[in-house]
């Protein structure tokens, strides 16, 4: 299967979002917030309706799902785009320049191809099956750090853990214990920074399927684990783990010690 020409089109698209994102970031404008409390701009919603359509024109038979506007089905459709305008919307309000535009291709209930772009630092990971993970055209690998103890662990918000239940924060707790250096305020670029091998570990106690779409394609390109806290590589068990392949048995084991 030649995936280069979805790969080039997400880029292309992706790309032209983040444009769309930046008239308005670091400029105030007004935010609400959704039945789940997370925070929703015009930016998201214009973003999100600008891939649709670039999706519509190019792919008329392809399905679509996104964060702000749902899914969109035709029958039978063997692929689907998988869409988070504004990954990281707190920090886009915040005026933090890591927030992403996420874009992901499925094809037959598979994630093949990903894009994560970060407007602001003009940065953008890409990936598809047997095609690479690529940092603006060059190729990325994620580290081979290890031992667990010389590893940075990123996370978006270290109280996100406790409010999942108490394993989940004793989980975190013997993790960010086990490894030298804990960073917070991630969320995709933290996965972004594992498939570059500038750290080790990210960990999300919570996900959504449009936050994990692109991510697993990106972080296996690169030669790492992207999935579940039981080591599947999956996107829609509503939690995340990217690591490096040295360290992936020792961060799992912590993660699930009765295992």
């Amino acid at each position: 299967m030649d995936l280069s020409r979805f790969l080039d089109f997400a880029r292309q698209t992706a790309w032209e979002a983040g444009r769309l994102t930046l008239a308005t970031f670091q400029t105030s404008h007004e935010t609400e917030y959704k039945e789940d409390a997370s925070p929703v701009t015009i930016a998201d919603r214009a973003a999100e309706q600008f891939i649709r359509q670039r999706i519509e024109t190019t792919f008329p038979g392809h399905a679509i799902l996104g964060e702000e506007f749902g899914d969109s089905t035709p029958s039978r459709s063997s692929h689907r785009w998988i869409i988070d305008p504004i990954d990281g919307t707190k920090s886009f309000i915040c005026g933090v320049p890591i927030y992403a535009v996420l874009l992901a291709l499925e094809i037959d209930g598979e994630a093949v191809a990903g894009v994560a772009h970060f407007p602001a630092l003009d940065e953008m990971i890409s990936a598809a099956s047997g095609l690479g993970c690529f940092r603006n055209g060059r190729a990325c690998r994620v580290s081979q750090k290890a031992p667990l103890s010389r590893a940075i662990l990123a996370h978006a918000d270290a109280s996100s853990f406790a409010r999942q239940g108490v394993e989940r924060g004793a989980a975190w707790d013997r993790l960010r214990n086990a490894t030298y250096y804990n960073a917070g305020w991630c969320d995709a670029y933290g996965y972004a920074l594992v498939a570059t091998g500038r750290i080790e570990v990210m960990l999300d106690p919570i996900m959504n399927l449009w936050d994990c779409a692109p991510l697993l394609p990106i972080v296996r390109e690169a030669g790492g684990y992207f999935g579940d806290w039981k080591g599947n590589e999956r996107i829609d068990k509503g939690e995340a783990l990217a690591t490096n392949a040295l360290l992936k048995d020792e961060v799992l084991a912590l993660l699930n010690p009765a295992a």
